[in-house]
């Protein structure tokens, strides 16, 4: 599938510019610059995700968690245990 492309004029420092150009071979510059944008923005993205959901499992929320929640997926999976003995 091939992606639309639109030019964007913007500042590099003057040594990551030139480190670029010595790296890269000129067909290929603008592909690295936007596999490294597309790359900074996810995590950028992913950042912002992790603290923005920091704290959501409070503990008054969730108090079935208070023994830690290696506990409570233990008794998960030992209750889907004995409901799959109970129906055979």
């Amino acid at each position: 599938m091939a992606t639309t492309t639109k030019q964007a004029n913007f500042t590099l420092p003057e040594d990551l510019l030139e480190e670029l150009k010595r790296t890269v071979p000129k067909g290929e510059q603008s592909k690295v610059v936007g596999e490294a944008l597309r790359n900074e923005l996810k995590r950028i993205k992913f950042r912002k995700a992790l603290e923005d959901s920091f704290g959501a499992w409070k503990g008054r929320r969730h108090p079935e968690l208070a023994k830690g929640a290696s506990r409570f997926v233990r008794s998960l999976r030992k209750s889907s245990r004995l409901k799959r003995l109970a129906g055979r």
